[in-house]
């Protein structure tokens, strides 16, 4: 029977429709928060900063005094330090020796820093232009009372967890992990510390790196190992997954040739097999089924496409049936450094290289060619887009580039 391809557009937006909003949570201190999936959006219960405070170590003053005479000669009356305020108020040719995150005593609307003044003994005299709230943080700068922290289904990080604690937070709301459990199909396959016993047997490579790409603290993930390339194996190894997991991910036997079981293997334990085939290059050969509110990702055994498809359309989905709405990768549009040649009619992605060379940058291809060439991820960058409907790249076009999370901050 034949096929006819989806886009991944269409495949990620049938499954992300297809998702059940979750509802379990469970309570955790916010220093364990960092890539948990938030569960209810918080809002700030006070100003933050509360009260007006200096933002460098210098001189609070009245800007009026200044403006009336700039060659005033302020008499110091105290000092004002973050956690020890000075708690009387300023008058107007008089002024506070300040630090930063001092609270500004009252009678003080600028702060001149201290490099910008000469001092004699309890005098000081301001050396230039001064404008008025210089140098100070207003009442709700970082927040207003009420202002969100962070919304609902937030895939939490280091930022959102400063916030939270800054705004009085201790523990939050998180949905529970996904659970994922991860096997890999083949009858060559063999795991890394085992001797080759026979020719033709090669190293389990998919498995160790879907553990390793998936490793997010929103995902619980389970090595169910390697299962031969039998039907009724296979559709055991998905029964029995499902049954303690939200999520089972198999690598190897996703096409349509004699020792392909993933499809009959969906079939065979009641579930709806909801896509298959994919009209992009590396990954076409990836079916995806449904039992229940329960997914079934058979990716390509091809690690590169493995890769790809983890990437592109397997991590985005995970994310939104933890909870979570931040689903869509990075993407920025960068020059091509290169021609390019293309079938129309399916998507091409390539791993590529920035190149910054006298202020510009442009991507180049990087590595060799081929689903199964590893080294061609090693060093990369990211994933070059090369659209559906072109056939031709030239040089300086702009294409889609997804940056790897190792390349970033």
């Amino acid at each position: 029977m034949s096929v006819t391809p989806l886009k991944l557009e269409i495949a990620k937006d049938l499954l992300i429709k297809s998702v059940v909003e979750k509802d379990k949570k469970t309570r955790i201190h916010i220093y364990k928060a960092e890539e948990r999936i938030n569960f209810k959006t918080i809002k700030s219960r006070l100003n933050l900063p509360a009260t007006a405070n200096s933002a460098v170590d210098g001189y609070g003053i009245l800007h009026r005094t200044y403006l009336n005479n700039p060659k005033t000669k302020f008499e110091i009356v105290g000092v004002s330090r973050a956690g020890h305020p000075f708690n009387k108020k300023i008058l107007p040719h008089q002024a506070i020796e300040i630090y930063t995150g001092a609270i500004l005593p009252e009678g003080v609307d600028t702060i001149i820093m201290h490099e910008k003044c000469k001092r004699f003994d309890d005098k000081v005299i301001v050396n230039e232009l001064v404008k008025q709230n210089q140098n100070m943080r207003p009442i709700g700068e970082n927040l207003i009372k009420g202002e969100v922290v962070v919304k609902k289904g937030k895939l939490l990080n280091a930022a959102d967890i400063a916030q939270l604690a800054a705004s009085g937070n201790n523990e939050i709301d998180v949905y529970n992990k996904l659970k994922v459990s991860i096997v890999s199909t083949g009858d060559e396959l063999i795991l890394s510390d085992s001797n080759k016993s026979s020719k033709g047997q090669v190293y389990d490579s998919n498995k160790p790196m879907l553990l390793s790409l998936l490793n997010h603290n929103f995902l619980n993930l389970k090595d169910l190992g390697i299962v031969k390339d039998n039907r009724d194996e296979l559709a055991k190894k998905f029964s029995n997954a499902l049954s303690n997991s939200d999520v089972v991910i198999s690598s190897g036997g996703a096409s349509d040739g004699i020792e392909d079981h993933t499809q009959n293997a969906i079939r065979d334990i009641g579930a709806e097999c909801l896509i298959w085939q994919l009209a992009m290059k590396p990954g076409k050969p990836m079916a995806v089924g449904r039992k229940k509110n329960k997914l079934i990702f058979c990716l390509p055994g091809n690690p590169v496409a493995a890769f790809v498809c983890s990437k592109l359309i397997v991590k985005p989905i995970l994310i939104k049936l933890a909870g979570g709405l931040d689903f869509e990768p990075l993407v920025i549009k960068i020059p091509s450094g290169f021609n390019f040649k293309k079938r129309q009619g399916r998507t091409e992605y390539l791993r590529g290289k920035i190149i910054s060379e006298e202020n510009s940058n442009f991507l180049t291809v990087h590595g060799r060619k081929g689903a199964g060439v590893i080294s061609s991820l090693t060093g990369a960058d990211g994933i070059i887009e090369i659209p559906f409907n072109y056939e031709n790249v030239k040089v300086g076009e702009l294409l889609k580039f997804y940056p790897f999370s190792h390349r970033c901050l």
